[in-house]
């Protein structure tokens, strides 16, 4: 009795993949018929036809995985035909179909922030796709660790990466990586005390010397960051003071307006140069 139970159970749904396919052919005759219309009368003319997610969801009778496989082998080879001019038009539609047809469908949000990001040149529509795949899957840290890599490389955003690789790196098994980028995000956005905290805890948790050289460097360039600033500030107060700039950095002690000179992470001089007010680090950050 169960064995034939489950024979009519696996012939019920071999026939529903049967009557899917069907329906996303008639789709696909409906799509062709609409491709002799010219583009420029109807844009997107070939995505007329897909419904909404929630309606796809209540008809696809507990199917709905399968649609989204469907929509989305379809998907990529719609956004793989650069003559579709208004292809990226409805992009943001056609993911969020899928990720209501299967919200834990992780390829579709990962394929369609690419997309968005490197196709359509919209990096904007990219964290968008992956704010829905965070949404409805808060505790996968792939999705705010693109997200953040979009904002930082691409974006150029600094503050909005920080917050993304700061959501990763408290998910769980999320790559260690996500708190190195991360740090690195809070020092380009110039939140350089913040910056100087985290990467002294990866300093100190570092698993291998490698990391250790890593967070080392990064330490070295926040702090000499912050002593330029000083000494810099410490000369304009010398120009304005006596209308021309120091000699040399030791009169800025000798004029009161530094207790002490600063030196860097590896207890050495910075080097100015009177002539252009310039003050830098004895060597580069990474030929420590």
């Amino acid at each position: 009795m169960m064995i034939g139970a489950e024979r009519r159970r696996a012939g019920s749904a071999l026939i529903l993949g049967f009557l899917l396919l069907a329906a996303a052919g008639g789709t696909l005759a409906l799509k062709l018929r609409s491709e002799d219309i010219a583009r420029a009368r109807i844009p997107g003319s070939s995505l007329r036809f897909l419904p909404s997610g929630r309606y796809l969801n209540a008809v696809s009778l507990g199917y709905s995985s399968l649609l989204a496989d469907i929509i989305y082998i379809w998907a990529i080879q719609y956004y793989s035909d650069p003559a579709i001019t208004d292809r990226f038009s409805r992009l943001d539609h056609i993911f969020g179909v899928i990720s209501e047809l299967d919200p834990k469908y992780s390829e579709p949000y990962l394929v369609g922030a690419l997309i968005a990001a490197y196709e359509a040149r919209d990096p904007g529509l990219a964290l968008k796709v992956l704010d829905r795949a965070m949404e409805k899957n808060p505790q996968d840290w792939i999705y705010p660790f693109e997200a953040g890599h979009y904002a930082q490389m691409m974006m150029k955003d600094f503050r909005i990466a920080q917050e993304y690789y700061r959501r990763a790196m408290e998910l769980p098994d999320a790559p260690d990586i996500a708190k190195r980028l991360y740090a690195n995000a809070l020092f380009k956005a110039e939140d350089l005390e913040t910056a100087w905290k985290t990467w002294l805890e990866v300093y100190n948790s570092a698993p291998d010397d490698r990391i250790r050289k890593i967070a080392s460097n990064h330490l070295y360039q926040v702090k000499a960051v912050l002593d330029i600033k000083l000494i810099k500030e410490a000369v304009a107060r010398f120009q304005d003071l006596f209308g021309r700039p120091p000699l040399n950095l030791e009169q800025l002690v000798g004029a009161g307006l530094l207790k002490s000179l600063p030196r860097d992470l590896d207890d050495r001089s910075y080097a100015y140069d009177p002539e252009t007010g310039e003050v830098t680090t004895a060597v580069i950050p990474w030929k420590r």
